[in-house]
């Protein structure tokens, strides 16, 4: 793999021992992918964040490390909202470990902006290269912005961070983005919910696997978009997918489609996903929301008091830039939390049923949470947030 002067001397130890290790790292991945070199990053995204994930051992790793990013890179979610966590109710050992994570990060360079949706907070392009982890991220950046990420794991997103590059391969190259497979989706005569593309996208994903489907007969928004992509990255492996008309590259490559396989998915097929069972808290928010998503939950709880816990999960530059909007959200009794998410959170752990709106929460609930997990349209996660019974 060409190394250029400068990596070579990184390699070699010249600009300290962590950047060595670092690179190391990436040169090895790239021979295992066998990329012929590397590519600059305009960002990195690091999980492996959470104490509940990472555990002591990760904790020491990082706390060994001893470098600082050279563009500009954020975490993931965070076990805990830093500044709430006691609101939240999460134990004070836990609390310690967590800031601890927290802070070898940061003495990284890596900003504390946890979330898996850095897309809400700094401006990502058509063509950027990235080195994003979190599966939903990933699958947003590359599908619904056409920037250029492989899923990255924590370890080799953070060594990307440090060195400023990552091995050119996989979905950096255009010719591993052409799509696999036609999806022929056939949503029902009343309007798709974000619920609806996240059901889709959970259904799609065990279809699928690890190709790269093409979506017909759908007109998904921003949201619904991200609700399909993070699903499909929970359920199977897509880290790319196109939707006809509507994804930049759909529109602009021109792909040709002639001999692909094609696959019909029936509205009963998503519908069957959608249950009735009783539920002790409510959690949306996975992916974390957009500001329109923040507004459209406070317009649905004006005037109305939750009867059980409802969680709202958002990223913290979000919340600060829609403050009247949370209040309004809080003045029913839920509670905004911005850093963590319900599935890295151990606090969602306390309930045995969780009602999402979210099909990378109706993946991830089960297994993460210890919990049963029910997916409804937001509508429906405050009607029952605000009910007498579930």
């Amino acid at each position: 793999m060409y190394l250029d002067p400068e990596d070579e001397e990184i390699l070699a130890g010249e600009k300290g021992e962590t950047r060595q290790k670092m690179m190391e790292l990436l040169v090895a991945l790239g021979k295992v992918f066998g990329a012929e070199r590397l590519v600059g990053i305009k960002s990195a995204q690091v999980s492996g964040a959470s104490y509940k994930t990472i555990g002591e051992y990760g904790l020491e790793w990082l706390s060994s490390l001893d470098a600082r990013a050279v563009v500009q890179a954020v975490l993931n979610p965070i076990g805990m909202p830093r500044g709430r966590w006691r609101e939240m109710g999460i134990d004070p050992e836990f609390a310690a470990k967590q800031q601890a994570v927290i802070a070898a990060y940061e003495r990284l360079g890596v900003n504390l902006e946890c979330t898996c949706t850095p897309y809400y907070l700094h401006k990502t392009s058509f063509g950027d290269h990235l080195a994003w982890s979190e599966s939903s991220a990933v699958s947003y950046a590359n599908s619904v912005v056409g920037a250029r990420t492989n899923r990255e794991g924590g370890p080799s997103a953070l060594a990307a961070a440090l060195i400023g590059k990552t091995p050119c391969y996989g979905l950096h190259l255009g010719k591993n983005r052409k799509p696999h497979v036609i999806l022929e989706a056939k949503p029902d005569e009343t309007d798709w919910s974000i619920a609806h593309y996240g059901a889709l996208g959970y259904h799609a994903g065990k279809l699928v696997g690890n190709k790269i489907p093409y979506f017909r007969g759908i007109t998904p928004d921003p949201e619904q978009l991200k609700a399909l992509g993070a699903a499909m990255a929970a359920t199977g492996a897509v880290a790319l997918y196109h939707v006809d008309n509507v994804t930049p590259e759909a529109k602009k490559a021109g792909y040709n489609l002639a001999g692909l396989e094609v696959i019909s998915v029936e509205p009963a097929e998503i519908e069957r996903l959608f249950n009735e069972i009783p539920v002790d808290a409510v959690a949306v928010g996975c992916p974390h929301c957009s500001p329109r998503e923040l507004i459209r939950i406070a317009r649905l709880l004006k005037g109305k008091t939750v009867t059980r816990p409802l969680y709202v999960f958002a990223a913290q530059g979000v919340i600060d830039k829609n403050l009247k909007t949370v209040s309004g959200i809080e003045r029913s009794g839920a509670r905004v939390f911005a850093d963590t998410c319900m599935v890295v959170s151990p606090v969602m752990e306390r309930y045995p049923a969780i009602m999402v709106n979210s099909g990378k929460a109706l993946a991830y609930v089960p297994d993460m949470c210890g919990a049963v997990a029910r997916i409804g349209s937001i509508e429906e996660c405050i009607a029952v947030a605000t009910s007498i019974s579930s």
